[in-house]
C-alpha cells in the first residue's frame, strides 16, 4: 500500500510538472486566424521551463525554435507567404497545439467608441440602414473577424478575451457594421483573405486608449479640468490601452481605422496633439513601420446649444491630421449625419469612404479617389469672395442642389448667411450685409448637411478662414 501511495504521488507531481510546462498563447492565435502576408509576423506565448519551444509553418513547411525567458515568455518572428490558405501552425514544447484554417492575407485593426463600436444588427432602438441586405451578404470563409472583448485595466495586460471567426449572419451581426464593411469591401477589391480586429468601447475618450503616462505628458496641467475623461473606468486615461489594445501589440497589422470624437468635443483644442501622441506611440510598439491610420471624422448632429460651437471645431483638428501626421486620412462624413442622432444608420458611408482611402492611397488601387476636396484660397473682389478648393480634377457639383451653408463676415466678425453660386470650380460669395468680406465659414456648425462635393463624389469638409474666438 506504502508504494502504491508513493507511486501516485510520484505520478501526481509528473502530472503537474508536464501541465505546468505546456505551451500556451494569447487568445487571437487560435484557429480561424489571420496573419498579415507577406510580413515578418510575430507569434507568441508563454511555458515554464527551459525546454524549446517549436514552431512550425506549413506554407514554407519551415520550422522555428526559441526558448522561454527566466518569465516564461517566448516568441518567434516567422516569415509569410503571399496570400492564401488555408494553413496550419503547430507549436510544440511538452504539449502540441496545431492552429487549423490559417489564412495569409490582410489584417486591420479597427477602434474607437459608438460609432465604430456598432454593431451590423444595430443598438436598442438603433437601426442600421439595410442590416438584413448585410446580413443576406455576409457569408465569406475568406474573411475573418476578432472581437475583443470590453476589459479595462489599470497596467498593461498580456491577453483578451476573443475568437477568430470566418464571416457570416451569426457572426457579422454584433460585429462592428463599420470594421465589418471595411473588411468587406478590402475583400471584393483585392481579392485576399482579409482579417479585422474589432477593440471598441462606446463613450470613451481618446485619452482611454493611450498610455497613461502619455496622455500625462500631452496634456500637463489641463488634465485637471478635461471633462472628456472621469473616474468611470472606459474615461479614464490608459484603461483601454492597457486591457483592449496593450495585449494586441506585436500582432502584424496593414493598418488602423478610427471611429472616435465625440467625447472629445469637451477639450476639441487638445485632439490633434493627442490624436498625434495617441498614433505615434502605438506605430512604435508595433515596431512594424508607420502604418496607415484613416479616421472618421464626427459627424454633425444638433448638439445642446451650450456645446454646440465645440462640434464643428473637433472636427477642424480632425481634418489637420493628415496634414501634420505621416500616411494618415479623414473620412469625411458632413453630408451623412442625422439631426437628432449621435448614431446615424447609414454607417455604408463611412466604411466606403475608409474603404476609398485604403484602396487608393494603401493598396494603390487606380480608379479610386480618396481625398474630400479642401479649402484653398479665396480672393476678394470688392463685396464678393471666390473661394478656390484642392482635390478637384473634375470639379465641383452640388448634384443640382442650392448650396445654403456659406457664412461670411466682415469685420465686425459677425457671420451672415451667404448667397452661394458655383461657376465652374468656384464658389462665388456674397451677402447684402457684409461689404467688405474678410473671412468665410462652410457648415461650420454643429448640425449641418454638407452640398459640395467633387463630381467623384467626395465632400468637401466644414471649414472656416478665421481664427475667431467661437462663439
Amino acid at each position: 500500500m506504502k508504494k502504491l501511495i508513493v507511486s501516485l504521488v510520484i505520478a501526481f507531481f509528473g502530472f503537474c510538472k508536464m501541465v505546468s510546462a505546456q505551451v500556451a498563447m494569447p487568445a487571437f492565435f487560435s484557429d480561424h486566424l489571420v496573419l498579415q502576408q507577406q510580413s515578418n509576423a510575430k507569434i507568441w506565448g508563454t511555458a515554464i521551463g527551459k525546454k524549446e519551444v517549436k514552431v512550425r509553418t506549413s506554407w514554407d513547411n519551415q520550422t522555428y525554435t526559441t526558448k522561454p525567458d527566466d518569465k516564461g515568455n517566448w516568441s518567434v518572428v516567422v516569415k509569410t507567404a503571399s496570400a492564401g490558405g488555408p494553413f496550419t501552425i503547430s507549436v510544440s514544447q511538452q504539449n502540441k497545439i496545431v492552429l487549423q484554417d490559417v489564412l495569409l492575407g490582410e489584417v486591420w485593426l479597427c477602434s474607437g467608441q459608438s460609432n465604430m463600436d456598432m454593431p451590423v444588427k444595430g443598438y436598442n432602438n438603433l437601426p442600421i440602414t439595410n442590416s438584413m441586405d448585410i446580413l443576406m451578404e455576409a457569408p465569406d470563409p475568406m474573411l475573418r473577424l476578432f472581437k475583443v472583448d470590453r476589459k479595462y485595466a489599470t497596467t498593461p495586460e498580456t491577453n483578451v478575451k476573443g475568437v477568430w471567426q470566418p464571416a457570416d449572419a451569426g457572426s457579422v451581426a454584433s460585429f462592428s457594421v463599420v470594421g465589418y464593411q471595411f473588411a468587406s469591401y478590402l475583400r471584393k477589391q483585392l481579392g485576399v483573405p482579409v482579417g479585422m480586429i474589432q477593440s471598441t468601447w462606446g463613450g470613451s475618450p481618446i485619452e482611454a486608449w493611450m498610455d497613461r503616462q502619455l496622455v500625462g505628458d500631452v496634456l500637463k496641467d489641463r488634465i485637471v479640468e478635461n471633462k472628456a475623461i472621469s473616474k468611470a473606468v472606459h474615461q479614464t486615461p490608459g484603461n483601454l490601452f492597457n486591457g483592449m489594445i496593450s495585449p494586441l501589440v506585436g500582432y502584424n497589422i496593414a493598418g488602423v481605422i478610427w471611429y472616435q470624437g465625440e467625447q472629445n468635443r469637451h477639450n476639441y483644442g487638445d485632439y490633434l496633439a493627442l490624436q498625434h501622441a495617441m498614433v505615434n506611440s502605438w506605430r512604435t510598439k508595433w515596431n512594424i513601420g508607420d502604418w496607415p491610420f484613416y479616421l472618421v471624422q464626427l459627424a454633425p448632429m444638433k448638439y445642446a446649444a451650450h456645446e454646440a460651437y465645440k462640434v464643428p471645431l473637433l472636427r477642424e483638428a480632425q481634418l489637420k491630421l493628415p496634414d501634420t501626421l505621416n500616411n494618415a486620412g479623414v473620412a469625411v462624413i458632413i453630408d451623412a449625419g442625422e439631426e437628432k442622432n449621435i448614431h446615424p444608420a447609414n454607417k455604408t458611408v463611412a466604411s466606403k469612404r475608409l474603404a476609398y482611402l485604403a484602396l487608393a492611397n494603401t493598396y494603390h488601387k487606380k480608379g479610386f479617389p480618396a481625398a474630400s476636396p479642401t479649402f484653398r484660397k479665396m480672393v476678394m473682389k470688392n463685396d464678393t469672395v471666390l473661394v478656390h478648393f484642392n482635390d478637384i480634377p473634375l470639379g465641383l457639383t452640388t448634384y443640382g442642389k442650392p448650396i445654403k451653408q456659406f457664412e461670411i463676415a466682415g469685420a465686425d466678425q459677425i457671420f451672415y448667411p451667404a448667397t452661394a453660386v458655383l461657376v465652374n470650380d468656384v464658389v462665388r460669395l456674397y451677402s447684402d450685409k457684409v461689404k467688405q468680406p474678410i473671412a468665410i465659414r462652410y457648415a461650420f456648425k454643429d448640425w449641418a448637411v454638407g452640398e459640395l462635393y467633387s463630381v467623384e463624389g467626395l465632400p468637401i469638409s466644414s471649414f472656416r478662414t478665421d481664427n475667431w474666438k467661437a462663439r
